[in-house]
């Protein structure tokens, strides 16, 4: 099981390590520095983000002349597109886009993070107003659209007219009505540079015509990355990982749940290695947590082990959803779906000695001698002698046995004779003898 566990995982690297070297379509010309030609097209997600951290870090490394990234998407995840227009936005290098269609929305924020834009007859730019548009979302994202526009130079109420639709602008869009401006009106409002019908005119007006171009798409590992960073798909990673652990915990080291967690884990970790988003302090997290909780299992202590584990592994999964309150949500229903497949298999499965130590098993009956409190009832009428100051709680010791009693509300010094006069469950009432003639 251990070999074949190893050799899995191997190969699971060997592979993402060989998709992130799939390079272009296009082979590097020798006669110079290329331009890097990014394709995004159609919905973004972490699979684009993949995409353009893949093509930017090799721009870099080959000293390319510029960047050239070609939009048309109606729009997408808001975390992939602030992250893209984040990498773009801080690269060094000349960076260009094309809007050969539409960059709408999430696709309207990446193209205001490059230096230059040109855009094609009949595209348009715009319409980003975030969905659900509550005030907190349409405030951020309209901070992230005016602050992205006038970091180059662009006039941010353009953008903020963009994404919120109350605010309008004069000429193009009334209040109430969301900004998206035609390819003339790019031109016009200072959102594009040229209007250009194709690649070769937008390289020869930013005189890169000539030199070698490289190009970028996206390869199955960023398709893999993309079907990753999907929440839904996450969630489900995450609840697959929670069920694990506590497989593993009730069996103790059957190794199937185990693999199974291991294996949900590098699928979740190895998105946002993808994407290049996730640090390693996300994986050693998740790492140390694991080797706790295997600690914990196969060495039970106090439970020190298994708790700091759980709380490596919740951390590592909230850095890596975000760090926001929609992580903690994420999390909360990923473990709720945890919890009800568990409880569904729980009886099907072994039991480990933590697990023996975590759920109480043994049951106190009648049936073996065990009941839920001592019966005074036999004391009812019988006499004792007091042994300290009844005021009114003492001890009475009655028949070799001392109880603990109350009197009727007076005061009874030690050594007077008392009769009991009341049981009601743990409470014993007594009377000295003298008063119940």
């Amino acid at each position: 099981m251990q070999r074949r566990f190893i050799m899995v995982v191997l190969i699971l690297l060997l592979c993402l390590s060989a998709g992130g070297m799939a390079r272009s379509a296009y082979a590097e010309d020798a006669q110079g520095a290329p331009v890097v030609v990014i394709n995004i097209k159609g919905e973004i997600d972490g699979g684009q983000t993949a995409l353009v951290h893949r093509a930017l870090e090799d721009a870099k490394a080959k000293n390319a002349r510029a960047v050239l990234v070609e939009i048309d998407t109606f729009g997408g995840l808001v975390d992939a597109a602030t992250a893209i227009r984040d990498m773009i936005g801080d690269s060094s290098l000349e960076t260009i886009c094309y809007v050969k269609n539409r960059a709408w929305s999430a696709g309207a924020l990446i193209a205001l993070s490059n230096k230059k834009i040109a855009i094609a007859p009949g595209g348009s730019i715009g319409a980003a107003e975030p969905i659900p548009a509550t005030e907190k979302t349409v405030a951020a994202l309209k901070a992230e659209f005016a602050a992205t526009a006038n970091k180059f130079g662009r006039n941010p109420l353009v953008a903020e007219a963009m994404v919120d639709k109350s605010l309008g602008f004069p000429g193009y869009a009334a209040p109430g009505q969301i900004l998206a401006l035609t390819d003339y009106q790019a031109v016009k409002v200072g959102y594009a540079d040229l209007v250009a019908a194709n690649r070769n005119e937008v390289l020869a007006h930013y005189g890169l015509a000539g030199y070698p171009v490289l190009e970028y798409s996206q390869g199955w590992t960023e398709k893999l990355a993309g079907w990753l960073s999907n929440p839904t798909v996450r969630a489900g990673l995450i609840s697959l990982i929670f069920l694990a652990i506590f497989t593993e915990i009730k069996t103790a080291g059957l190794g199937a749940a185990a693999f199974i967690g291991f294996a949900a884990a590098l699928l979740l970790f190895g998105s946002g290695w993808i994407t290049g988003l996730d640090s390693w302090v996300e994986i050693l997290l998740f790492i140390s947590g694991a080797v706790l909780i295997v600690l914990e299992v196969h060495a039970p202590g106090t439970g020190i082990f298994g708790l700091g584990g759980i709380l490596c592994i919740f951390a590592s999964f909230f850095l890596t959803l975000g760090g926001d309150v929609a992580a903690l949500n994420m999390l909360a229903a990923s473990l709720l779906v945890a919890v009800i497949i568990f409880a569904l298999i729980l009886k099907k499965l072994p039991s480990s000695r933590l697990w023996a130590r975590l759920v109480l098993k043994n049951a106190e009956t009648t049936t073996d001698g065990f009941v839920s409190g001592q019966d005074y009832q036999p004391y009812l009428g019988r006499t004792g002698v007091a042994r300290t100051l009844l005021r009114p709680a003492g001890v009475v010791e009655v028949d070799g046995v001392q109880l603990d009693v109350v009197s009727e509300g007076r005061f009874i010094v030690a050594g007077t004779i008392v009769k009991v006069v009341a049981v009601s469950g743990q409470r014993i009432v007594v009377r000295p003898v003298d008063d119940t003639k």
